[in-house]
């Protein structure tokens, strides 16, 4: 076997469909963002506009969370020195799990290193609680939700996204005495349509099944304190486990899981991914306590967030520009040929120092390939300018001229 053939083969195959991805070199410069510094592969640097970071907020560079995390590193040093089970469990794990139980309305949270590894872990792990149970998982669900139920070894079902009808459907044709489970999102971020949850909610009372909610695109940004989608909808008290993460509104790292005390201490006991793996730093643990604690208290941010989402969508839709608009924060134009979205990106980089990843498959369907734009209160109406006037300017260049995109 010549395994060097084999990996120049596969991605080949990535660089013939237009789906190889490149990554650049970017330094966030705090007090600035969204400002950045990008460093080209020649070494030279070039002042950039992130426009398509998961900061929603801009908590990563404010100064509540900056000094949790200083006073926090310079008291407890980097790393945690250990798993939550063998001394990796701090005062600043267990304050950052308080804040998010008292966040969702739930006895407990339990802190995962990342909201993947919380969905996968979770998922993965409910069978061996629930000898038996079914999974019904959206067909749209996220990446990591997907692996938790696959690995689980457990039935599953997947219904049509968001299509509460099929659902129902598929639970009354199984056994009503079986342990079911109903795993969805509150915001689907690609395309950025809301979940119905309290369809949803009904479904699982009338057929007594538990509910798993991702609430990832929505903790920090919905809500009266941020708690996501559920508290706007005042639903929380329906949802058995709430999935989010402290990587996206708050700024920082990690993920997590909110539910019964019990039902964390099940997870905590059980699940390989939690056990087995090396709890976050106690500075980020801090950090993203301070982030939760401040955002429960000032819903400001949260406002500006949406203000300036609509702002985006208002203008790209007054161009005539394909863009999806479900009402919620995230902003997709559809390019639909992932060499044009590749093309359209890049350019957007070297002449316009706007920096947009493009989202090919399979993180989004074949045809529907597209830039996503994430605003944020710290884009400015400077910045907001900038970008609407380029996607006016290559948007009308490449409609002419779509054989220079291709070449």
């Amino acid at each position: 076997m010549d395994y060097t053939a084999k990996l120049d083969e596969a991605l080949t195959r990535l660089h013939d469909e237009g789906r190889y991805r490149t990554f650049i070199d970017i330094e966030r410069k705090n007090g600035q963002f969204p400002h950045a510094t990008w460093r080209k592969p020649d070494g030279s640097e070039t002042p950039v506009t992130v426009w398509c970071g998961n900061d929603y907020l801009g908590m990563g560079q404010h100064p509540a969370v900056l000094s949790a995390m200083h006073e926090a590193l310079d008291a407890t040093g980097a790393g945690s020195g250990g798993t939550r089970n063998i001394s990796g469990t701090t005062v600043y794990h267990k304050a950052l799990e308080a804040e998010l139980a008292d966040l969702h309305g739930k006895e407990s949270a339990l802190l995962f290193t990342s909201a993947y590894i919380a969905n996968d872990a979770t998922l993965s792990t409910l069978p061996k609680l629930f000898p038996g149970l079914i999974i019904y998982s959206d067909a749209l669900n996220h990446a990591s939700m997907i692996e938790g139920v696959r690995r689980n070894g457990g039935a599953k079902r997947i219904f049509r996204h968001n299509d509460v009808e099929h659902l129902r459907e598929l639970m009354a044709a199984d056994d009503p005495d079986v342990p079911k489970l109903i795993a969805f999102e509150s915001i689907y971020s690609m395309d950025g349509d809301f979940g119905p949850i309290e369809e949803i909610c009904d479904l699982a009372d009338e057929f007594g099944a538990l509910t798993y909610i991702d609430e990832v695109h929505a903790v920090g940004m919905y809500g009266p304190r941020g708690a996501g989608v559920a508290e706007r909808d005042r639903l929380m008290h329906r949802l058995d486990i709430i999935n989010g993460t402290l990587a996206k509104a708050y700024g920082v790292m990690g993920g997590y899981i909110a539910a019964s005390h019990k039902m964390c201490d099940a997870i905590r006991s059980y699940a390989p991914g939690f056990i087995f793996t090396t709890s976050l730093p106690p500075a980020v643990a801090a950090g993203a306590a301070a982030s939760v604690a401040h955002l429960k208290r000032n819903p400001e941010l949260r406002e500006k967030h949406q203000t300036q989402a609509k702002i985006l969508k208002t203008r790209l839709k007054a161009m005539g520009l394909p863009i999806i608009d479900h009402g919620s924060h995230i902003v997709p134009v559809i390019v639909g040929d992932p060499v044009h979205t590749k093309k359209l990106s890049d350019m957007l980089l070297e002449g316009y120092g706007i920096y947009v990843q493009p989202i090919n498959f399979p993180t989004v369907p074949r045809g529907t390939e597209r830039l996503r734009f994430t605003p944020s209160p710290v884009h400015g109406p400077r910045e907001m300018d900038a970008l609407v006037s380029a996607m006016d300017a290559l948007w009308s260049h490449c409609a002419l001229n779509r054989a220079e995109l291709s070449a």
